[in-house]
């Protein structure tokens, strides 16, 4: 599961056993990913705290799915397939469209987000690529490109945050060798307004 030590959840007593509570999924397990911290229960808190009002706070102004696919597109050029899974089954039950969601999948894999992604959509894939693998390249001209592609501020700090967690998170388990053993993929916080959006993008 991870190459360092970690406590179960049928282990865990004290500050663990109740951050376990507070994170454990619909079937009761832990992630993985949630599990690796289980020496620094801090450091799993700040991780869950991070992650869902990132990905899933409701005063969030794009769906959910864009921002998932945002994360499976960083997580790709990581090369961090644990995140990959995880987050693109997300994603393909977000978009309820298995084939709209393979596509997409193969055109992140390929490096070619154009191919099913246009307008602001492509600009905030580009935004994410350029911030993944060459940061110090980001430039004031690139966020004004994202305004005049119709990304308002808050929309592009929403893209900033969700690139910046899958950095982390990639990195978390990529220096750690988390793998999915035993996970469940695709559990994350229901967003059901999101449903069918692919089809109407």
């Amino acid at each position: 599961m991870t190459w360092i030590r970690t406590i179960p959840p049928h282990e865990a007593d004290g500050r663990l056993k109740t951050m376990y509570e507070r994170i454990k999924g619909p079937d009761g397990a832990v992630d993985n990913i949630m599990e690796a911290h289980s020496l620094r229960p801090h450091t799993m808190e700040g991780h869950m705290s991070l992650y869902k009002h990132v990905l899933h706070n409701s005063a969030n102004k794009l769906p959910v799915w864009k921002l998932e696919a945002i994360g499976v597109y960083v997580s790709l050029l990581n090369g961090c397939d644990y995140c990959v899974e995880h987050h693109f089954s997300g994603l393909r039950r977000l978009l309820n469209d298995d084939a709209g969601a393979e596509a997409m999948r193969a055109a992140l894999e390929a490096g070619e987000p154009e191919r099913v992604f246009a307008g602001p959509d492509l600009a905030m894939m580009l935004y994410a690529n350029l911030l993944t693998t060459r940061p110090n390249q980001v430039t004031r001209n690139m966020i004004d490109e994202l305004r005049k592609s119709g990304l308002e501020d808050g929309d592009i700090l929403e893209i900033n945050q969700v690139v910046a967690y899958f950095s982390y998170a990639n990195r978390t388990v990529l220096g750690l060798g988390i793998n999915t053993e035993g996970d469940v993929l695709g559990l994350s916080p229901e967003a059901s307004e999101d449903a069918n959006i692919w089809a109407h993008r």
